[in-house]
C-alpha cells in the first residue's frame, strides 16, 4: 500500500486542553468540566516561536473549550500581533459564563474567525446532543455576534457553524444543508453566518463508546468504508496541518491525538523540535477511523472536500 504523506504544513492546530463546559456525546477527545489537561505557558511560548518563524501559518485553536485555558487571550493577542490569522473553535455557551462575558468584544477586537458548533437548527436536537438549554444560549450568542458584525460579508469578522449528524449516519451534502441552515436561522431568529461546515461523527472517543454500547460500531464502520471516495484523500486535513496536544506533543490530526497515535519515529515529536521541512513530507499514521474523513464528501477542519 502506498503511504499517505503530508504535503505542507499550512495550519498549526493547537489543542489548548480537554476542559470544557459540556460533555457532548460525539466528542472525540472526551472533553468535559472535570478534565484537568491544559497547555502551560512554556508550550504556549513554543507555539508563538513557531508562528514567528512561519508568517503564512494559520493558528487553529481547539479543545475542549479553548477559552478555558488561562493563557488563551495572551496566545491570541500575540499571534495577531505577529499578523497571523487565528481561528477559534467555540461552543458559544461560554459567553454566558463569568469567564466568557468579555469574549465577544475580544474576538471582534482581535478579528478572530469563529467556528462554532451548532449540530442542528432545531432546539430539540441540539439540546439532546449537547444538554438542555444549549440551543437557546447558542442562539443568543449568535445574535450578539451578528450585532457586532460577525457573519456579514461586508466585514472581516467571519462566523462559521459546524454540523455533526445526531447519530450513526453521514451528513447530507454541505451546500444543501448550509442553504437549509441559513434559511431556518434567518427566518426564525434573524441570524446570519458565513459558512456551514459538515463533519462526520468520527468513531473515536465518546462516539465510539456510544456505538459499542448500542451495538452499532460494526454497522457504522461498514457505512464509512462503503462511502469511501479516493478523490477525498488529496484534501484531507492531515496533509495540510500539524496538530499540537496540550503538552506540546505533535500529531497528524486531533483524532490521532485522541487515539494517542503519535507521529512515526524519525519525525519531530514536540513543538520545541518543529521542523517544517521534515513535517511537510512525513508519512501519516492511519487507521480505520480515517474512513470518517474520506467517506462521502469527505471533510477537513474547513468542512467538506467535495
Amino acid at each position: 500500500m502506498v503511504p499517505l504523506r503530508a504535503l505542507r504544513v499550512e495550519v498549526m492546530q493547537v489543542n489548548l486542553g480537554y476542559r470544557c463546559l459540556m460533555a457532548c456525546r460525539h466528542c472525540h477527545v472526551q472533553a468535559g468540566p472535570d478534565r484537568v489537561e491544559l497547555m502551560d505557558r512554556e508550550n504556549i511560548e513554543w507555539v508563538l516561536k513557531v508562528l514567528k518563524k512561519h508568517p503564512s501559518m494559520v493558528l487553529d485553536l481547539t479543545g475542549g473549550s479553548p477559552e478555558l485555558n488561562p493563557h488563551f487571550k495572551y496566545l491570541v493577542r500575540e499571534a495577531r500581533r505577529l499578523g497571523r490569522h487565528v481561528v477559534c473553535r467555540s461552543n458559544l455557551t461560554i459567553f454566558f459564563e463569568d469567564i466568557g462575558q468579555e469574549l465577544p468584544d475580544f474576538y471582534r477586537d482581535q478579528a478572530v474567525e469563529i467556528t462554532a458548533s451548532l449540530p442542528c437548527y432545531t432546539e430539540e436536537t441540539v439540546d439532546t446532543i449537547r444538554g438542555r438549554g444549549t440551543f437557546q444560549k447558542s442562539i443568543r450568542a449568535l445574535q450578539q455576534l451578528n450585532a457586532m458584525g460577525f457573519g456579514r460579508d461586508s466585514t472581516n469578522l467571519r462566523l462559521n457553524l459546524v454540523y455533526n449528524p445526531e447519530g450513526a449516519f453521514l451528513p447530507a451534502a454541505e451546500s444543501t444543508l448550509e442553504e437549509t441552515y441559513k434559511k431556518a436561522l434567518k427566518e426564525r431568529y434573524d441570524i446570519i453566518f458565513n459558512r456551514l461546515f459538515t463533519f462526520s461523527n468520527m468513531p473515536v472517543g465518546r462516539f465510539r463508546d456510544h456505538l459499542i454500547r448500542t451495538g452499532h460500531l460494526e454497522k457504522y464502520m461498514g457505512t464509512l468504508r462503503k462511502a469511501f471516495r479516493p478523490e477525498t484523500v488529496q484534501g484531507i486535513m492531515c496533509r495540510h496541518l500539524i496538530n499540537v496536544r496540550w503538552d506540546g506533543r505533535l500529531f497528524d490530526c486531533d483524532f490521532n491525538q485522541a487515539l494517542r497515535l503519535h507521529l512515526h519515529e524519525g519525525y519531530p515529536q514536540h513543538i520545541r523540535d518543529f521542523d517544517p521541512d521534515a513535517l511537510s513530507g512525513r508519512e501519516i499514521r492511519i487507521g480505520d477511523h480515517c474512513f470518517g474523513c474520506t467517506a462521502g464528501q469527505g471533510f477537513t477542519c474547513g468542512g467538506a472536500i467535495h
